[in-house]
């Protein structure tokens, strides 16, 4: 196994964004500890210091294991690239299966299944571990353990064929190079299939949907929806206290197939009048077509990163710097897949940004169709019982948050 020039602009990649990531990380953790004991100015009378102090605990408490998870996911990208574990995978399979498809989907299976085992302890301990300390968790071992099951199912149901077809077009040798133009039309169509079919096919499946039987709220959300020129297939609360008590609320689906779904969580801690501010909130992108531009967005980068894909895939320097010998078009897939993420990390704040502008555009839009004040206690009820940060570090927020910060939304709410 050669190694190339390429191999050492990953390493330092890998490098820079591990090095970028714990200094974020440490920047925050230290805004948490310089603002620990203090309510930061304009939410002294509506949170207390104990629970203004229980939020940065808890925010402290997830940094630390994502310090972890850092170093962790780091070492398994390099075993499974310069380590050889794609090629050893590799190996296994092209001796079992002749043919290349088949071959390369069973490879990506076990890559898939393999990435997931690989998480599970982590994502176990953040269920049970870190949010049952911080009274957030109501996930038991049973529904835990379903809810993996039931992911299985569905990707062999709904991913495993989609992989297949993109393999197949990958090796279709009438297409030529032109390949990856096919694949982003079948990853772009069943993109929006899933966003139709998930409100009501999918989402179920996970939890309940039942009707809203507030009458009265349900009327406030009515003459909202009539003024504001849009139309539902339903307002549902969803059993989110199945799982956790953090609330929030969502509007779902494309076209008629639309659904508004509030978290049970969600309107027992809330008043009419702040439930009602929330959905103008998410109305607000809809009314803006953000949905759409994001929509839009993702299928343009697809495009570029299928492009990319497509002169890489012929490039022996591509799988030669990141420890694969044997070139195919499932290798190709899979590399692209892991390292895509190291190399696009530095325009994640430009992305970030843009959602934060477009969240306060959500907030002018509820704050024009209901009372602002609304808006802004349902705010502070929302970080309060989810125990966000309240100042957060403005570099850590730049790559990781898509929403402002709440000191910035209520200002320029008031």
């Amino acid at each position: 196994m050669e190694f190339n020039l390429f191999t050492f602009i990953f390493l330092f990649a890998i490098l820079t964004s591990v090095i970028a990531l714990l200094w974020l990380n440490f920047r925050q953790d230290r805004a948490i500890d310089n603002s620990f004991d203090r309510v930061p100015e304009g939410f002294n009378e509506k949170i207390k210091l104990k629970d203004h102090q229980k939020a940065g605990r808890y925010t402290k408490a997830k940094l630390l294991l994502n310090h972890f998870e850092i170093i962790f996911s780091t070492i398994v990208l390099l075993v499974w690239t310069l380590g050889g574990a794609i090629n050893w995978i590799d190996s296994f399979w092209s001796e079992r299966i002749s043919d290349p498809v088949l071959m390369g989907t069973f490879f990506i299976l076990s890559i898939m299944l393999i990435a997931s085992f690989i998480d599970l302890p982590f994502s176990i301990y953040r269920n049970f571990v870190l949010e049952q300390k911080f009274g957030f968790n109501r996930m038991t071992i049973w529904t835990f353990a379903l809810d993996l099951i039931k992911e299985l199912v569905l990707s062999l149901i709904l991913i495993l064929p989609l992989i297949y077809a993109i393999l197949y077009l990958m090796n279709f040798e009438t297409i030529g190079n032109y390949w990856w133009i096919y694949v982003w039309s079948i990853i772009s169509l069943f993109s929006l299939i899933m966003m139709w079919i998930y409100p009501s096919f999918i989402a179920p499946i996970f939890n309940k949907f039942n009707p809203l039987d507030n009458e009265i709220l349900k009327a406030r959300i009515t003459s909202l929806l009539e003024r504001t020129g849009f139309g539902s297939d339903g307002i549902f609360v969803m059993d989110g206290s199945k799982r956790s008590s953090h609330g929030n609320a969502y509007f779902t689906g494309i076209g008629k197939n639309k659904r508004i779904v509030f978290f049970d969580t969600l309107l027992k801690g809330m008043e009419d009048k702040e439930i009602e501010a929330i959905l103008a909130h998410e109305l607000g992108h809809f009314h803006h077509k953000h949905t759409r531009q994001r929509m839009i967005s993702s299928f343009v980068f697809s495009f570029a990163s299928l492009a990319l894909l497509g002169y890489l895939i012929n490039q022996a320097w591509f799988y030669n710097g990141l420890g694969v010998s044997e070139p195919s078009s499932h290798t190709a897939l899979v590399l692209f897949s892991l390292t895509l993420p190291v190399f696009s990390f530095f325009i994640t704040p430009i992305s970030n940004l843009i959602s934060r502008k477009h969240e306060f555009q959500a907030d002018a839009f509820a704050a024009s169709h209901t009372d602002a004040k609304d808006l802004i206690s349902s705010l502070i009820k929302l970080y309060k019982e989810n125990s966000s940060s309240l100042s957060p570090d403005k570099y850590y927020s730049a790559f990781h948050d898509s929403h402002p910060s709440a000191v910035l939304r209520i200002e320029r709410l008031q």
